[in-house]
């Protein structure tokens, strides 16, 4: 049986408590939906959701997600705000940003705030579960 067959044989609760806990922070209630439902389709278990900002540090701080993805452009609190407030507390949490927005916020500026990677929401929510796969991998797990 070959490496990628052993995989698909992993039952579905291993498979989330291998791959962690997701809290996802956007705006818009349908959009959260979407995302959450994809990233559990793909194997990764959402903890909570958040609308803005400010109520994503209270969520990440209570539930205590292995990977938090936010949106960039919310009221109250944008998600770079966020992430400068989140990253320096939760320093082993990667934040991502899922955003239209991907060119207003540079690389550099990103990387000071905390955050781990960009990504462009017309990009699809495909690009995200690679990423995600990629920040939660275990140090020891090669790459595939």
């Amino acid at each position: 049986m070959t490496q990628y067959e052993q995989q698909d044989t992993i039952p579905a609760a291993t498979k989330h408590a291998l791959c962690g806990r997701i809290l996802v922070v956007d705006d818009g209630d349908m959009v959260r939906n979407i995302i959450g439902s994809f990233l559990e389709n793909a194997g990764f278990e959402v903890c909570g959701e958040a609308a803005d900002g400010v109520e994503g540090i209270e969520q990440a701080k209570k539930l205590k997600p292995s990977l938090i993805v936010l949106d960039l452009a919310m009221p109250r609190m944008n998600g770079a705000e966020a992430a400068s407030v989140l990253s320096p507390t939760m320093l082993d949490i990667p934040v991502v940003l899922l955003t239209l927005y991907q060119n207003v916020l540079g690389t550099a500026l990103a990387a000071a705030v905390g955050v781990k990677a960009i990504i462009d929401k017309t990009d699809g929510l495909d690009k995200l579960v690679a990423c995600v796969r990629s920040l939660l991998r275990p140090a020891h797990t090669p790459s595939t």
